[in-house]
């Protein structure tokens, strides 16, 4: 099984962690500047984050991570499901372990931990999730 995982983490996962990296320049930064500079509530801008990361992940994943060539808006709508599926496992599920394993904690101790142990579950998920359901190339039958 572990070389089975091997020959799946690639160029291509290569290229999905430098989108991950551009995708966290990117929205950080919407994020401060809509909070510093526009002084909008901190939802208002972090919110911003999240859609405008979503937005260049979609096009960069598509396009340069995964090469898709598809035109069918079904695949907007498999990257939609992904992301949202993908976050509410990882999210969800370090949350509920954090909790399990670390109740002496404070509340704030746990949020942070499972915070970032989320971060890491959502990459895993999301990148197997994008290159093989929203963005895989459908075969076409030999006619």
């Amino acid at each position: 099984m572990i070389e089975k995982l091997k020959g799946k983490l690639d160029i291509t996962f290569l290229k999905f962690v430098l989108v991950g990296v551009v995708n966290t320049v990117v929205g950080t930064a919407v994020m401060f500047l809509a909070y510093n500079l526009l002084h909008l509530s901190y939802w208002i801008s972090s919110a911003a984050n999240y859609i405008v990361g979503s937005i260049c992940s979609y096009f960069l994943n598509k396009y340069f991570t995964f090469q898709n060539k598809s035109k069918s808006p079904v695949v907007i709508l498999k990257f939609i499901l992904n992301i949202t599926v993908c976050y509410l496992i990882a999210y969800g599920g370090a949350k509920k372990l954090i909790l399990l394993l670390l109740s002496g904690l404070s509340t704030e101790w746990q949020d942070n931990i499972a915070m970032v142990c989320g971060m890491g579950l959502f990459v895993i998920l999301n990148y197997f999730g994008q290159r093989f359901f929203a963005f895989k190339e459908e075969k076409r039958e030999k006619e």
